[in-house]
């Protein structure tokens, strides 16, 4: 079992009155991890010890700040196997995906280390005789990351990363659900070498997050805030940021498209499906959650879909044997998910493989001939349930995959390239791949979605300009005339 401080100004620490929350094994149900659950005056200790270093943080030379993420990027890759340990104990997540997390994540810190001499700024030509006018981007304070157990090396440091670069300072607040992973990041900056405080850690027991939350976004030394989660939840961290006036960035719930064209590929397009339904169990931001087909070439495709996916292993991803498919993070996931099947075949919905589950290992599931009357058309499975729905053309493959509150990711398959992407420029989502799959992401690609899917982005220069202020600064170089 792990057992999880706090961190607050360079000291590891308990919460102030002792007390604790588990995070238990979904298969197993196993006590995994012990972490401190933080009060709110906990948490606004970690603000202030951020408040505090910010000072000395935000006048360090850009060389100083990319040493440090270049060693953290080191640090964190160093300790892949606890990674995969954790993150497979935790979450329930595979090996696969484990592994991926921390590749990527290192990449994340190489970046952010690349950004440190890209936060410039521009000379305005000015009306003002001798003006020089100059637009500046500087550090703008303490910044608060929020990240989610699905992605949990991902989305932790692109929380903080960036704002690191920026000449920020951070407190992350854990997820519930892998406290112990994310220590491991708060680890690898530690022994990277950033100084106490300007790195800060706090987890809480579930019933304590709204206090906890609100505490830290109502602190005045809070500048920026930055959330990766459900639309629900994201929707109360844009209530109390707009109560308090602090800009955020959210990235939020999707219902990713795959529009599959009349002229697909079918070996792309088949491959496409299946990795941005199923990878780490459909439990992605991106995961692919509506097949999109015409029907002109639906009946093959479906046939080599279902093929595939039935094919894909399943089992514990504490084993021996590698799985693609590993447990779900938790009971409601299946029980949503049960209840989507349920309801999709009780209105005409047809089961091709997989099907409902008694636990939280469930296979790859698709159900075909979806329509708008069934829950799966809309709402988000987030699990290893994928529904197809059949359209007649260009048009009616546009409207459905518009047809739905969310718009992260999409990806249109069609050997016409120039036409897949006219179709991708009508999507209404903030990313779109054409022929590739919905799940993908990069380092310094600007991430982020539209409508219920939150605002703002991060990654490369678009993360600059959201954790930076962006000043108008003068320079008078010679006299002034003024009217009196």
């Amino acid at each position: 079992m792990f057992n999880v401080d706090l961190l607050i100004a360079g000291k590891n620490v308990p919460a102030s009155n002792g007390a604790t929350f588990e995070r238990r094994n979904p298969l197993s149900e196993e006590v995994v991890s012990r972490a401190a659950a933080a009060t709110p005056a906990d948490a606004i200790a970690a603000v202030e010890a951020a408040a505090a270093a910010f000072k000395e943080w935000s006048q360090q030379g850009p060389g100083a700040r990319r040493q440090l993420l270049l060693k953290a990027a080191q640090v964190l890759e160093s300790k892949a196997p606890q990674f995969v340990d954790a993150v497979c104990q935790e979450t329930g997540a595979t090996g696969l995906w484990a592994g991926f997390n921390v590749h990527l994540a290192a990449g994340i810190l190489l970046e952010a280390a690349s950004l440190t001499t890209q936060i410039t700024g521009e000379v305005i030509p000015s009306d003002v005789p001798g003006s020089l006018s100059m637009g500046v981007r500087q550090p703008a304070g303490v910044v608060l990351g929020m990240a989610p157990w699905n992605a949990p090396v991902i989305l932790a440091v692109r929380a903080i990363a960036t704002p690191l670069a920026c000449g920020n300072t951070v407190v992350l607040k854990a997820s519930e659900l892998c406290p112990r992973t994310h220590q491991l990041i708060i680890e690898s900056l530690q022994e990277a070498g950033f100084p106490p405080g300007v790195v800060n850690f706090v987890t809480n027991a579930p019933a304590d997050a709204p206090a906890v939350v609100e505490a830290m976004i109502a602190h005045p030394a809070v500048r920026r805030v930055n959330f990766t989660g459900s639309t629900r939840v994201g929707r109360i961290i844009a209530a109390s940021c707009a109560k308090h006036l602090k800009p955020a960035v959210l990235e939020l719930g999707g219902k990713a498209p795959l529009v599959v064209l009349d002229d697909a590929d079918l070996d792309v397009a088949v491959d496409a499906a299946a990795f941005g339904s199923f990878m780490n169990s459909g439990q992605i931001c991106m995961s692919t959650e509506r097949i999109i087909v015409d029907e002109k070439i639906a009946d093959e495709f479906v046939a080599r879909l279902v093929a595939k996916a039935s094919g894909l292993p399943l089992g514990d991803p504490r084993g021996k044997d590698p799985v693609v498919l590993g447990s779900v993070v938790d009971r409601s996931t299946v029980v949503r998910c049960n209840a989507l099947i349920d309801d999709a075949v009780a209105k005409g919905a047809k089961l091709l493989c997989g099907g409902k589950a008694d636990s939280t290992l469930m296979p790859a599931t698709l159900l075909d001939h979806v329509t708008p009357a069934m829950n799966i058309y809309r709402d988000e499975s987030f699990g290893p349930v994928k529904p197809i729905v059949r359209v007649n053309g260009i048009e009616e493959a546009i409207a459905c995959a518009n047809d739905n509150e969310f718009g992260l990711s999409a990806a249109v398959i069609g050997r016409d390239v120039a036409r897949a992407l006219q179709v991708a420029g009508r999507i209404e989502s903030g990313i779109c791949h054409v022929n590739a799959s919905t799940v993908h992401d990069e380092a310094q690609m600007p991430f982020g979605g539209v409508k219920s899917s939150g605002f703002g982005r991060f990654g490369g220069r678009a993360g600059v300009n959201e954790f930076t202020e962006l000043r108008w600064v003068t320079v008078q170089t010679t006299p002034r005339h003024y009217p009196f």
